[in-house]
């Protein structure tokens, strides 16, 4: 017979690992279900399945019933605390998983887990079997020998800490024999075991190497010279033996179970599939085999089209449908520099084309023919275009020489406005999720990694049914998200906003930012003098070198050194930590936190922008082209990538000196800032209809110095610039729901004085917490709420429990409609704005939160000036007026 490998996994310790491990950034699915518990277990069972390949596997439990150990001892495991409700509340789900990934699962009445494994250990280690228990209980060690060992997931090693009875003895100083002893003598904590009193686990050791076993300490108690330690061993015996009773694992409890039948499950089944993508397990479906029906559940005609006569019927199947979806396949993933490839296309479901274009080997269509026939189709705007991801597309094919006059649906941004909460918006994960289809991963043809091959290295057959596969999803999901945007009352939001959007933001990122490449290479020398010197001063202050970049080796000069107060442990209870919040505080207390905040905020921007920015520089444009990302926040604000401009920093001296190095085209140009003013609060002004907040923006007050005068009794003239300035944090921060412990830490209010300043600040302007108790009551009984342009935010957690959770998406509420509501002005702007400065040589070339950039060429000054201001302050009507902060200047700080 081959050899037997069995893994037995202790189910309630890998629930309950599973469960804190994302305590705090629980999973969830866009629904609003956590799922941490569920998918702990799952990539548990995969990652062993995987990496072990066991033969046969198994879970344990224990019962909610008491064991017979409570009936030896009814304080056993009394401190233990109750399993938290969150936690509870997932275990449905696990139980779920565990039946539909088939995993023998078993519990018996009056026993632990601990038990269960031990039966079942010894009776397959008997027949021969290898057995792996699958735990990080030191208890479970008193079961290891020649053929049990015991695998510690919990380390951060792919492999995991495994141990036999020489890693035991490493680890407890004992062979697996005596941790029955070792553990009766100590007692344990955790599960209120006795033990002696006195005694812990290094005197127990001693003991044990001392008189050799647990009877002989004893029989042999007169001769400890410890008087104290002889008194606990002498008076203690009986809460001893009762001890090695509690900690003694059943070897032998009679229930139901057989070996042979606990095999390991078949991981590629349709049910698995099915709730993997249900519950959005993407990580693990990628690592599980699909299920032969997935293939079978989509009629799919897909050709390849290669001869000028082939493609001349496809586009007149085209033109007739009226609509097509297409998509791109490129030799790189940078749109503004890799090849074309090849082009599919699909105007029903299930039928759809390959053309390809620029593969090394097989039949390709020439590029001319290619051009020639679509592009009358691509350039026609009676005709609708579809695609996944459209700005990818539209970068291609424009800079491959065709014109896309028109964009009329992305599945990417439906998806997105139907679960803005979600990440998971990608063509595959939306087939899974709306067709129960697996599509081909791109792995499967060029590999992965460092061996990855180019798409034009792929031979053509297989190319076709790959691409031709994405144009027919894509006009396929194009159908169904459109009903289902409709249903919610998102149509106006996608066709009037996302969609056309899109094209805007696909030109502003072919447009780039002229960079001063010189000047930041002067820079990046200036920063790495200066870090220079405050990692001398660092050091100085230490009295020692060390590694700043080293949290550990921090922590030890901070605390243990210097003998700082510590705030707070890291999560992982390792040591402290030496976060920014923490160091902030510290930096009261002495010089060398403060100079290591002012390390890192260095060493980031230097990092990050001022050496990274110079390789940003297009080749072939000499400009920086950020990609604009529009379904990735939870708002509706985007977001951007390589670089990331919305996170260049303003607040710091030398942090906004990076803003120097965004430059105009040349000297016929110039940059224009166009920057909404406290656009939230007037947005707030709008939707609560507070009268002395309305008037006070009719009026072009000083907002912050109008709260300041309301809040503090005294005339506006009177308003001294602290007390305005804790106006201006108030208002942006008593608007979201902040406590009176969040003000406090964020101005230098004490607790009670910032509970008085939010009850004050309510009372002056009562109509804002009417509007956010209005918010708060729409969303619980909604589950989500809208922006005035109906983009809505669901918040599964508004009615937790959990009142840490539940105040997070009640803060949470009111930012959405407010803040989102904001992100659609500007980007209704920007579309207006657009079309409006198609016929100038000016150009639109960044978006920044709530500002504009255009590279504005110097005879345009005047009208661009009058342009920007009036499509921004007058393309959403409010109760208040908008106001917008232009300013001009040869580099994007001389605009502020």
């Amino acid at each position: 017979m081959s050899q037997q490998r069995f893994f037995l996994i202790d189910g309630s310790a890998l629930a309950y690992r599973s469960y804190y491990a994302f305590q705090r950034n629980p999973l969830r699915t866009s629904s609003g279900e956590e799922t941490s518990v569920a998918f702990g277990f799952a990539a548990t069972i995969l990652r062993l399945v995987t990496q072990e390949q066991p033969t046969h596997l198994a879970v344990l439990f224990d019962c909610r019933e008491p064991t017979f150990r409570h009936k030896m001892y009814p304080a056993y495991k009394q401190n233990r605390k109750a399993m938290p409700e969150e936690m509870r509340e997932q275990l449905p789900r696990l139980n779920e998983i565990l039946e539909v990934m088939d995993v023998t699962t078993l519990r018996a009445p009056g026993f632990e887990a601990d038990d269960l494994i031990g039966t079942i250990a010894s009776k397959a280690a008997a027949a021969g079997w290898e057995v792996v228990i699958v735990s990080g209980d030191k208890d479970l060690f008193q079961l290891i020998d020649d053929r049990i060992k015991m695998l510690n997931l919990r380390k951060t090693t792919e492999a995991g800490e495994w141990f036999d009875r020489e890693a035991v003895k490493a680890k407890m100083g004992v062979y697996p024999e005596q941790i029955i002893d070792l553990l009766a003598l100590a007692g344990d904590s955790s599960d209120n075991v006795p033990g002696l009193a006195g005694v812990g686990p290094k005197t127990a050791l001693k003991l044990l190497e001392q008189f050799g076993s647990f009877a002989a300490v004893f029989d042999n108690a007169d001769q400890i010279k410890a008087k104290k330690l002889k008194e606990s061993v002498t008076s203690g015996r009986e809460k001893a033996y009762l001890s090695r009773q509690l900690v003694t694992i059943d070897r032998n409890v009679d229930f139901p179970y057989d070996l042979e039948q606990m095999t390991l499950p078949s991981l590629a089944t349709v049910e698995i599939s099915k709730l993997f993508q249900k519950l959005e397990f993407e990580s693990l479906l990628k690592n599980i085999a699909a299920p032969a029906q997935d293939k079978q559940q989509l009629k799919q005609n897909y050709q390849t089209i290669d001869s000028e006569a082939a493609l001349k019927e496809v586009t007149a199947r085209i033109r007739k449908a009226g609509i097509f979806a297409f998509d791109t396949e490129t030799d790189g993933l940078d749109p503004l520099t890799c090849n074309l490839v090849g082009i599919s296309l699909a105007a029903a479901a299930g039928e759809a084309y390959y053309i390809p274009l620029r593969h090394l080997e097989g039949k390709n269509l020439d590029a001319d023919i290619c051009h020639r026939l679509l592009n009358p189709l691509l350039a026609d705007p009676q005709i609708k275009k579809i695609a996944q991801n459209f700005k990818f597309d539209y970068h291609v094919l424009t800079r491959a020489g065709y014109r896309i006059s028109n964009f009329d649906h992305d599945p990417m941004l439906a998806s997105y406005i139907l679960n803005p909460g979600s990440r998971r918006h990608g063509l595959s994960a939306l087939a899974l999720n709306h067709f129960d289809y697996r599509m081909q991963p791109i792995s499967d043809l060029i590999g992965s990694g460092k061996k990855q091959l180019s798409f034009d290295t792929v031979p053509i057959d297989k190319a076709t049914f790959y691409s031709a596969e994405d144009a027919d999803l894509t006009f396929r999901l194009s159908e169904t998200l459109e009903t289902m945007v409709d249903d919610v009352g998102g149509h106006k939001l996608l066709h009037e906003i996302e969609l056309p959007l899109s094209r805007v933001l696909a030109v502003m990122e072919q447009n780039g930012v002229g960079i001063d490449v010189e000047l930041l290479g002067k820079m990046s020398a200036e920063m790495g003098a200066e870090i220079e010197n405050i990692v001398h001063d660092v050091h100085t202050l230490a009295g020692r070198e060390f590694n700043l970049n080293s949290p550990a080796q921090l922590a030890d000069i901070l605390f243990k050194e210097l003998k700082l107060k510590p705030l707070r442990k890291t999560a992982t209870k390792s040591g402290y930590s030496t976060d920014v919040n923490v160091l902030t505080e510290l930096a009261r207390q002495h010089d060398l936190p403060r100079r290591v905040l002012d390390y890192r905020h260095l060493q980031k921007l230097k990092s990050t922008y001022v050496d990274s920015l110079p390789c940003m520089v297009n080749p072939e444009t000499g400009r920086v082209h950020t990609s604009y990302n529009q379904a990735v926040t939870s708002t509706g604000r985007l977001s951007s990538t390589d670089p990331n401009l919305q996170n260049i920093p303003i607040k710091t001296e030398i942090g906004s000196q990076i803003r120097t190095a965004f430059v105009p085209t040349d000297s016929d140009h110039q940059l224009l800032a166009a920057d909404y003013s406290q656009v939230e609060l007037r947005v707030l002004a709008h939707f609560c209809k507070d009268e002395t907040l309305i008037k006070s923006f009719r009026d072009g007050e000083d907002v912050h110095a109008r709260t300041a005068s309301e809040v503090y009794g005294v005339d506006i003239e009177d308003v001294t610039p602290e007390m305005r300035r804790l106006a201006k944090t108030a208002n942006f921060a008593v608007i979201y729901g902040v406590s009176a412990y969040g003000l406090s830490q964020q101005s230098d209010m004490s607790v009670a004085e910032s509970r008085e300043f939010i009850e004050v600040y309510y009372a002056r302007y009562p109509r804002i917490r009417e509007f956010i108790e209005t918010v708060l009551a729409g969303a619980r009984e909604q589950g989500y709420v809208s922006t005035l342009f109906e983009r809505r935010r669901y918040l599964p957690d508004i009615n937790s429990r959990n009142r840490t959770v539940r105040q997070f998406a009640e803060r949470t509420a009111v930012n959405a409609v407010i803040q989102g509501t904001a992100a659609d002005m500007i980007k209704i702007a920007m579309i207006e704005i657009d079309q409006a400065i198609a016929t100038l040589k000016s150009k639109m070339i960044m978006q920044v939160h709530d500002e504009l950039v255009f590279d504005m060429h110097n005879s345009e000054t005047e009208q661009l000036t009058t342009l920007v201001r009036d499509k921004m302050e007058n393309c959403v009507a409010l109760t208040v007026p908008v106001v917008v902060d232009i300013g001009v200047g040869n580099n994007w700080l001389e605009c502020k």
